[in-house]
């Protein structure tokens, strides 16, 4: 199986709400489809994850001015996280951390990337 990106809507008590996936390793394409879920489940939306199949583990570029935007258009602070083959990584209160108990859905993320867990010690 090749490599995607892939992203997850997240709910309450880690619920998956929504998800969509690109043809690309290195990118997520903006999706009309995607902004409309992201305003319908404005309510109850808790964190934006997506993959990162070839690295880095750690926000892009992209990533910095998407997460501004989202944060702007719902008035209110998100978690943002990237799921990569070596680890997990969030964005809390300003902050990057490295997850070291990550949430059910990331491996199930890494899976619909096309990517195996290779944890690198330090999460």
């Amino acid at each position: 199986m090749s490599t995607r990106e892939v992203c997850l809507l997240i709910g309450h008590g880690d619920e998956v709400l929504w998800c969509d996936a690109s043809d690309s390793p290195n990118q997520l394409p903006d999706s009309r489809a995607r902004w409309e879920a992201i305003w319908r489940l404005r309510d109850v939306l808790e964190e934006v994850a997506h993959s990162h199949p070839d690295g880095p583990l750690g926000f892009s570029a992209e990533d910095e001015s998407t997460m501004a935007a989202l944060t702007s258009a719902l008035g209110k602070p998100l978690r943002f996280s990237v799921v990569a083959p070596e680890g997990m990584v969030a964005r809390l209160r300003g902050r990057d951390v490295l997850v070291a108990a990550e949430p059910w859905w990331a491996e199930a993320l890494r899976s619909a990337s096309g990517i195996r867990h290779t944890p690198s010690g330090l999460a």
